[in-house]
């Protein structure tokens, strides 16, 4: 197992982005699995954070399928990183919407769907980032860690894995 894993790490940065890539697309696909088999809605910081995981996918598999030379293949780590973080500060976000005490969080609003349809992303972005009612509700958690929790750990790790591809690993 252990020159497996080696083997992995030293096959160049097409493998290791094509692996980002699916983990990013496996994190997205139980997202909807969650929402549309098991009946969790997802509150606007959930769309966010999904958002940034396929953002983050799509920077992945554009290095796997660019594979530029060494002075730009930097820029896909960096790429990677903006969106990992960016998630990673809106799962934190909503992990301290979700530790507020009772009744502290303001009630729902409208759907982000609406807001979109209705104001605008940008109007609709600002808006999530306030937070209502709806983000502070814990329907879902494995081993005592909500989805926000995971998701923030996910996009730690694939940030980290990122710039390994991109920056470190063998071309």
């Amino acid at each position: 197992m252990k020159s497996q894993i080696a083997n992995l790490l030293n096959a160049g940065s097409r493998p290791l982005n094509l692996l980002g890539a699916a983990a990013c697309f496996l994190l997205f696909g139980y997202a909807l699995f969650a929402e549309h088999v098991q009946g969790y809605a997802p509150c606007p910081l959930c769309i966010l954070q999904r958002l940034a995981v396929v953002g983050m996918g799509l920077a992945f598999l554009l290095a796997a399928v660019h594979r530029p030379a060494n002075r730009f293949r930097h820029a896909y780590s960096v790429l990677c990183g903006a969106a990992g973080l960016s998630g990673g500060g809106v799962a934190i976000r909503h992990l301290w919407i979700q530790n507020q005490p009772e009744g502290t969080v303001p009630p729902c609003g409208a759907s982000f769907d609406f807001i979109v349809e209705n104001f605008g992303i940008i109007t609709a972005v600002r808006e999530a980032l306030t937070a209502s009612g709806e983000c502070a509700e814990v329907d879902w958690s494995l081993l005592g860690l909500s989805m926000p929790g995971w998701v923030l750990l996910a996009l730690l790790g694939l940030t980290a894995w990122a710039v390994w591809s991109n920056s470190f690993a063998r071309r």
